[in-house]
């Protein structure tokens, strides 16, 4: 990905996030997760019903990483089943790490293809990350 788009990508969904809010809304599953080593602290709200992940939102106070790679999970989530949210979640991870994974699912996404450049930030993108497997864990023992 050219590094222009990238910083584009990033910026845009640090400066103008999707779907943060706080939600007060009892069928929304909420869940926080933080980064105790800095300020990233987020609290994730999902809205699942029959059978597909309906609504995302989050708010908090984090870094541009972890910013806008929780606005692009988000984006790419909705709609999702559990079981196509855990396929994009893991092929994320994957590129995260420098394993083999499938950048046709990815779309913005690929923006972090190369974060594994600053180990230190690899946790900031992987933030939003563990947070929604909690929430998906719970949603599969409640299926």
């Amino acid at each position: 990905m050219d590094e222009n788009l990238r910083r584009d990508i990033l910026m845009n969904h640090y400066q103008n996030p999707k779907n943060k809010e706080t939600i007060q809304d009892e069928r929304y599953i909420k869940i926080n997760s933080n980064n105790e080593s800095c300020i990233d602290n987020i609290d994730i709200y999902v809205l699942y019903e029959e059978g597909i992940i309906k609504d995302i939102k989050f708010n908090g106070e984090a870094c541009a990483i972890s910013t806008s790679s929780t606005s692009i999970m988000i984006t790419n989530l909705i709609g999702k089943t559990l079981e196509e949210a855990k396929e994009y979640i893991q092929n994320f991870e994957n590129m995260i790490n420098e394993k083999e994974y499938d950048e046709s699912i990815l779309n913005e996404g690929l923006a972090y293809n190369e974060i594994y450049k600053q180990n230190n930030r690899k946790h900031c993108a992987l933030l939003p990350y563990v947070g929604i497997k909690k929430i998906i864990a719970k949603l599969e023992e409640l299926d």
